[in-house]
């Protein structure tokens, strides 16, 4: 899920920067603190915006930088347990697939992705079903559900996202699309 966060915090101007606009060292001084990083409290940190900076700073002794308050937009992602998420494949392994859900890849692992049985095809880079013959490889689109989330503080690649595509309606895009059209045809018997 994706949230616009309100924060206040405190941003260190160094002396070097004294002569560029505040409000522009302001952002790029939050932007190397903030974007791209993880927190626990308020999930994986995409972008920092709308900074509005105080123009009256503070000078502590032996620090030459001025320190201003500051509030700024923050754009995050937050992974919740049970949510459905869209996706792109971004590397199918002999183990299962990666799946990039926004700022953050998951892991789909061989066992949640259908059930059939399934083998590596490693020329073509490709999971098959043994008898439904479906293929699922890089660059096709999947829904999936989030089902274990492992966030740690620091860089997103320390991070792990669990999902799985073995429940109705999950799966890639053109499997749920044969699921609707069989269903559909199969009521429209009954139905006759």
């Amino acid at each position: 899920m994706f949230k616009l966060l309100q924060v206040n915090d405190v941003v260190r101007i160094p002396p070097d920067k004294f002569d560029s606009p505040l409000e522009a060292v302001a952002t790029e001084v939050l932007r190397a603190t903030y974007e791209g990083t993880v927190s626990r409290e308020l999930g994986i940190i995409i972008a920092v915006l709308n900074v509005k900076v105080s123009d009256v700073g503070k000078i502590l002794p032996g620090n030459g930088g001025v320190y201003h308050k500051v509030s700024f937009d923050l754009l995050v992602f937050i992974p919740v347990i049970q949510e459905v998420i869209e996706g792109e494949v971004v590397d199918v392994t002999d183990f299962g697939v990666f799946v990039r859900i926004g700022p953050i890849d998951g892991l789909i692992h061989i066992s949640q992705i259908m059930d059939d049985f399934i083998t590596y095809d490693e020329k073509r880079g490709a999971l098959i079903g043994k008898e439904t013959h479906r293929v699922l490889e890089k660059g096709m689109i999947v829904r999936a559900r989030i089902v274990t989330i492992s966030l740690s503080s620091g860089p997103s690649r320390s991070s792990k996202i669990g999902l799985t595509m073995r429940q109705p309606f999950l799966g890639a895009i053109s499997w749920i699309e044969e699921d609707i059209n069989k269903s559909t045809k199969e009521i429209k018997k009954e139905g006759k």
